[in-house]
């Protein structure tokens, strides 16, 4: 490299690796269909109707669902999401924030029985200042941890290791569902 390239940041090697997703532009800048705060675009919305091996969904009740996140932090990190297209956890009706609530004790219980997880992290973001990335239907997350498992492998390696597939951690914990108390 000449020295006027580096000058400029040209060519600059950093610690960084690149996940080029050009596809994503489109929906960067809003030129999709696909818009997330209309319940036709929302995924959140769509994943009900379709098969719950190919959804990822563990479980169905009368008005939020179980479902894996398709880019988990662990293994086993899953959403109890609200059927219902509602941005705020405060426009949740009782039933459904009752039922949130019980799918995510059945989840602590159901992860533990499966993988021994020694604690979560569970939360919502709410709005995308928040961090939401589908800030218009509500989900919360459940995150399984374990002792060592943010080690040196994403802190030096910038790789996540994640030890099974999504399908196979679907099946266990969906199997394991109707059994946690």
């Amino acid at each position: 490299m000449t020295e006027p390239e580096l000058q400029d940041g040209v060519g600059v090697p950093d610690a960084l690796q690149r996940l080029w997703t050009p596809h994503r532009l489109a929906y960067v800048q809003g030129e999709t269909d696909d818009k997330n705060d209309e319940p036709k675009g929302c995924p959140f919305c769509r994943l009900p109707e379709k098969d719950d091996a190919e959804a990822l969904i563990l479980a169905r009740g009368r008005v939020v669902y179980a479902v894996l996140n398709l880019y988990p932090y662990n293994p086993g990190h899953l959403m109890v999401v609200p059927y219902r297209h509602v941005a705020d956890y405060t426009e949740l009706t009782a039933g459904e924030t009752v039922e949130l609530a019980e799918f995510t004790q059945r989840a602590m219980t159901v992860v533990r029985s499966v993988s021994g997880a020694h604690g979560f992290n569970i939360g919502m973001n709410q709005g995308v200042i928040a961090g939401a990335g589908i800030a218009a239907h509500l989900h919360q997350h459940l995150v399984p941890r374990w002792g060592g498992d943010a080690n040196f492998m994403p802190v030096i390696g910038h790789t996540k290791v994640l030890p099974q597939l999504l399908g196979q951690t679907r099946d266990l914990l969906a199997a394991a569902w109707p059994a946690a108390t």
